[in-house]
């Protein structure tokens, strides 16, 4: 997606790469440059923003609902692996048009079943830069889409920096999406 469109309405938009959460008037210019994951990254007032899926109606654009939200059966078992990874790769970081999962920002997923039913969901990720100011809702767009995946009661997403994220962590198709190849 890359096209330019003007604010319906007022919305909160995200700064890129500072995390600060700042409000865009209606009225506003902004030009897409990506659209992924159910967010859109934005040029506006000469600034890069993430603006979540749920105010697509700013944009003039219809929500996309996730997945696992889409599911019509009450889960059945165990918590699904599969599913939770399917999720995991609808999170991007808003610079760079490759899943989180593909880039390897990844290192470990645990599924934990609670006593009472369900499961807990413990990630372990990094970012592909220490100082980014994005780790917070990167982190926080992980855990939310996790938590639609049924039979999912708890999830806790851990940042960590050890081992640092380098591109050798990547997937060959990241990288060669990127141009890396």
């Amino acid at each position: 997606m890359n096209e330019t469109l003007t604010l319906k309405r007022a919305c909160q938009a995200v700064l890129i790469p500072a995390g600060t959460t700042v409000t865009l008037p209606a009225g506003t210019e902004v030009h897409i440059t990506q659209s992924l994951g159910g967010a859109y990254t934005v040029l506006a007032q000469g600034c890069m923003a993430r603006i979540a899926g749920k105010d697509a109606d700013a944009l003039g654009l219809e929500c996309e609902a996730s997945a696992a939200k889409t599911e019509t059966a009450a889960p059945v078992g165990p918590v699904d692996e599969k599913l939770l990874w399917d999720q995991m790769r609808t999170c991007y970081d808003p610079e760079i048009p490759v899943n989180i999962v593909d880039l390897g920002l990844i290192y470990d997923c645990q599924i934990v079943p609670l006593p009472e039913g369900g499961s807990a969901v413990n990630v372990k990720m990094t970012l592909t830069a220490p100082g980014c100011g994005m780790g917070a809702y990167i982190a926080g767009d992980v855990e939310n889409k996790i938590r639609d995946v049924p039979g999912v009661k708890e999830v806790h997403v851990e940042l960590v920096w050890d081992p640092t994220w380098n591109q050798s962590m990547m997937t060959e198709a990241a990288k060669l999406q990127l141009g890396l190849l």
